[in-house]
C-alpha cells in the first residue's frame, strides 16, 4: 500500500510538506480564528445577543455586507469588460491601461480614501458637478461603494485575464460558422467558459471589500446608523477596551461571510461541473 502511494505522490516529501503546510495555516488562520471564538465565548449568551442585535451594530452590519456585494457586482460587471479589452484588442497605450489595474494593489488604502473623498466631496472636482443635480457620493452609501469598487476590481480583471488568453477562437469560429450571431456566440460559447473565474473574482473582490477599513473611514463619514461600517464599530469597541463586544462583532461577520462565501463556492463547483460536462 505504501508503495503503491509513493508511486502515486507527484511531489517527493509529503508528510514533511503537509505538516509545514498545517503548521503554517494553524499560525497564520487557525490560532486567530480560534481566538475570536474564545475570546467571544468568555462575555455570556445574554451580553452576546445583546451585543449583536444593538440596532447600531445591525445597520453597520448592513452598510458593510450590502456596498462590498455591490462593489463587487460592479466590478464583475466592469472587470471583465477591462479584462476583454486588455486581452482581445491591441491599442496605443495598452500596457499602462494594464499598468493602471494593478494600482489598487499598490496604493495604501487611506491614501485613496482621502483621494476619493477629495475628488467626491462637495467641493471636489466631480463633487462639485454633480451637487447641482442632486447627486452626493461622498459621506454616504454611494462613496463606500465606490471606495469597496476601487480596491476590488484588480481582482477581477486578474483572474479573468489568463481564462481569456486561454480561450479556443476555433470553437467561436465554428459558432459563427454554423449561423449564430455575436450575442448567441458569447451567451452560449464565450461566457460559460468565463462564468466560474468570474464567480471567484466576484468571491475575491466581496472578501476584500467587507473587512475593508482604511479606504472607506474617510469617505463614509462614519455617521453611526447611516455610513458606520463594522470595521469601525470594531475599531471603536477596541478603542474604549471592549474587547469581548469587539470579538463579538468580529464573529458574526466572520460566520455571515463564511457562509456567504460557502454559497458562492457551490456555485462555483456547479458551473465548472456544467462547463467540464459540456
Amino acid at each position: 500500500m505504501a508503495k503503491a502511494w509513493k508511486e502515486r505522490s507527484i511531489l517527493p516529501g509529503f508528510g514533511l510538506s503537509m505538516g509545514y503546510t498545517v503548521m503554517y495555516l494553524s499560525l497564520i488562520v487557525l490560532f486567530p480564528l480560534s481566538a475570536i471564538f474564545i475570546k467571544t465565548s468568555g462575555m455570556g449568551w445574554d451580553k452576546f445577543w445583546e451585543t449583536i442585535l444593538d440596532p447600531r451594530v445591525i445597520a453597520a452590519y448592513k452598510i458593510s455586507f450590502g456596498t462590498a456585494f455591490g462593489a463587487a457586482l460592479i466590478n464583475s460587471i466592469f472587470g471583465f469588460i477591462v479584462a476583454w479589452v486588455l486581452v482581445r484588442y491591441q491599442f496605443p497605450g495598452r500596457k499602462l491601461v494594464d499598468a493602471l489595474v494593478d494600482l489598487p494593489f499598490a496604493l495604501p488604502t487611506a491614501v485613496a480614501g482621502i483621494a476619493l473623498t477629495t475628488i467626491y466631496s462637495q467641493n471636489g472636482w466631480i463633487g462639485s458637478l454633480l451637487e447641482p443635480h442632486g447627486i452626493k457620493i461622498a459621506f454616504t452609501p454611494l462613496g463606500i461603494m465606490l471606495a469597496l469598487t476601487f480596491i476590488g476590481i484588480p481582482f477581477v480583471v486578474r483572474t479573468l485575464q489568463p481564462v481569456m488568453e486561454e480561450l479556443d477562437k476555433e470553437v467561436e469560429e465554428a459558432a459563427v460558422s454554423l449561423g449564430a450571431g455575436r450575442w448567441r456566440t458569447f451567451t452560449k460559447v464565450i461566457f460559460p467558459a468565463l462564468f466560474p473565474s468570474l464567480l471567484t473574482g466576484f468571491t475575491l473582490a466581496f472578501a476584500r471589500a467587507v473587512g475593508e477599513y482604511g479606504s472607506v473611514v474617510f469617505i463614509s463619514g462614519n455617521m453611526p446608523m447611516k455610513t458606520e461600517i463594522a470595521p469601525l464599530l470594531i475599531m471603536t469597541k477596541l478603542e474604549q477596551y471592549d474587547y469581548a463586544g469587539a470579538t463579538a462583532i468580529a464573529l458574526v461577520m466572520l460566520v455571515i461571510s463564511f457562509i456567504t462565501l460557502l454559497i458562492i463556492n457551490l456555485l462555483q463547483w456547479r458551473a465548472n461541473r456544467h462547463v467540464t460536462s459540456a
